[in-house]
């Protein structure tokens, strides 16, 4: 696999499609920090980290519907930076998702965050995804 958080995002949005509870993606640690940032937004409904069947574990996350027309908390995900083709923001110039209502999901020295702590800490990195 050349790009795991492509897999990632791919693994989530066919399961959010076809409308299941629960999917199962291969840990790694940026991928348990993305997880995090999903449930602090509220675009998941659960997590858990399991170890076991390869070195670095599973994450079981758990997807959220709305309760009566069970539409999928999350409309769009989409790779920014690509391993072919990096997208760098500087910290004056990041980006804004739907006029801040989604969230970018930035790299940077400071670890994995949204574009709003990215913003007031005043640092940039690399764009890894969109989410609204």
């Amino acid at each position: 696999m050349t790009d795991p958080i492509s897999d990632f995002l791919t693994r989530i949005r066919n399961a959010s499609s076809a409308k299941h509870r629960i999917v199962d993606i291969p840990a790694s640690n940026l991928k348990k920090e993305m997880t995090k940032i999903l449930f602090e937004k509220g675009y998941i409904l659960n997590y858990k980290f399991v170890d076991g069947e390869n070195p670095q574990g599973v994450i079981k996350i758990a997807l959220k519907y709305h309760p009566v027309s069970k539409v999928p908390a999350i409309k769009s995900l989409t790779r920014v930076s690509k391993p072919g083709l990096r997208k760098y923001a500087p910290a004056g110039n990041l980006p804004r998702v739907i006029n801040g209502l989604g969230i970018a999901i930035i790299s940077t020295s400071k670890g994995v965050i949204t574009d709003k702590e990215a913003r007031k800490e005043k640092v940039g990195g690399e764009v890894l995804c969109y989410i609204y």
